[in-house]
């Protein structure tokens, strides 16, 4: 389990076939001397598991599924991912509960920069769509926001300098591709809706 509050910034120094998948190698000097093999980290909002540790980087496998339905699949030397750790006990919750399942990806279709400051807008699927509202909150690329609009096929986030400055929201142009995970509550509420149509 994650708060969406992002520890830090890694940069990928490698992308390593190991088919069907991969295995990718983040270099950040502090959270390597900390972490340990079998440890989970959300990386871009993508719950990943610690494989490797050497020096100032760490490894993680990510297979076929994960390749394909987040932006990991795009990912090559010199990209920089958003990182944290998963929760301890005891913790405090700054963001809200992101479990690291990426429901899909969205388009950022428009970026609007006002000095420090920038709202953006991505446009998503029907089935996101529908787990989202205004003043809601959504993981995107592992980074907890609440958004401003929610419309049919896209919504919009208002990033403070703090944030676009901290993560890669700040380096994104329109047509990267960000991992969204939506609220946990929405889902099932969602199912809980569908199931009334089932058979009893």
């Amino acid at each position: 389990m994650f708060s969406g509050i992002v520890e830090a910034m890694g940069e990928v120094v490698e992308v390593r076939p190991e088919p069907p998948g991969c295995r990718l190698v983040i270099r950040h000097k502090e959270i390597a001397r900390e972490v340990k093999v079998a440890d989970s980290i959300a990386v871009n909002g993508c719950c990943l598991t610690v494989v490797e540790v050497g020096g100032d980087t760490f490894a993680f496998q990510a297979g076929p599924e994960t390749l394909s339905r987040t932006n990991l699949g795009r990912l090559h030397p010199g990209s920089f991912v958003n990182l944290e750790r998963a929760l301890r006990v005891g913790d405090r919750m700054g963001g809200h509960f992101v479990t690291g399942h990426i429901d899909g990806t969205a388009a950022l279709m428009e970026r609007r920069d006002m000095g420090e400051w920038s709202d953006c807008w991505f446009r998503i699927s029907p089935t996101l769509a529908k787990q989202m509202a205004p003043k809601g909150s959504v993981a995107v690329d592992g980074v907890s926001l609440t958004i401003v609009e929610s419309l049919p096929d896209r919504f919009s986030v208002a990033l403070i300098p703090y944030t676009l400055a901290v993560t890669t929201l700040g380096r994104i142009r329109v047509g990267d591709l960000v991992n969204i995970e939506t609220d946990l509550l929405a889902k099932y509420v969602q199912r809980l809706l569908e199931s009334r149509d089932w058979p009893s």
